[in-house]
């Protein structure tokens, strides 16, 4: 026999949780466990002798969704989901919305961007729900050793 735990008092619940949705609303205290979390995509970043590579995971968004900026050394990722009309009923088809159980969000993560980075060859590319951008380090101009002589 299983026992299934009822809830006569439906108000209850809220107030219990009234404190913990309070503070995952700030990313600061939310564990991420690799879940998204309020609208902050999870990302990977890796470096090579090259470049830096950033990968920003954002399933069911369009290449067209996405913009990414460089302002004043700071990256910025954002996509948004192109509203879609929202109709309660739709009368040629007599069909009418019961439950809805997701929602089409927005994201946006911004990153400080180093001096080593070349902004003008930053690429990217979205593929299968991964935002992937290549950061490419400027050429280090190395500087040789000059022999001073002596008069």
């Amino acid at each position: 026999m299983t026992m299934v735990k009822f809830n006569r008092r439906p108000f209850e619940a809220g107030f219990n949780n009234l404190f913990d949705d309070f503070f995952t609303g700030f990313p600061v205290y939310q564990k991420n466990n690799g879940h998204q979390v309020n609208g902050f995509a999870p990302v990977n970043i890796k470096e090579t002798d090259g470049a830096y590579s950033v990968e920003l995971v954002a399933p069911g968004f369009d290449k067209g969704d996405f913009k990414v900026t460089v302002e004043d050394n700071v990256l910025t990722i954002s996509a948004q989901h192109q509203q879609e009309e929202k109709k309660e009923e739709n009368v040629e088809n007599k069909t009418r919305e019961l439950r809805r159980e997701y929602a089409f969000r927005s994201v946006k993560r911004s990153f400080t961007l180093d001096e080593k980075i070349d902004t003008a060859g930053i690429e990217a590319k979205y593929t299968n729900g991964v935002l992937a951008l290549n950061l490419p380090k400027k050429a280090e101009v190395k500087q040789t050793a000059k022999e001073i002589s002596i008069q």
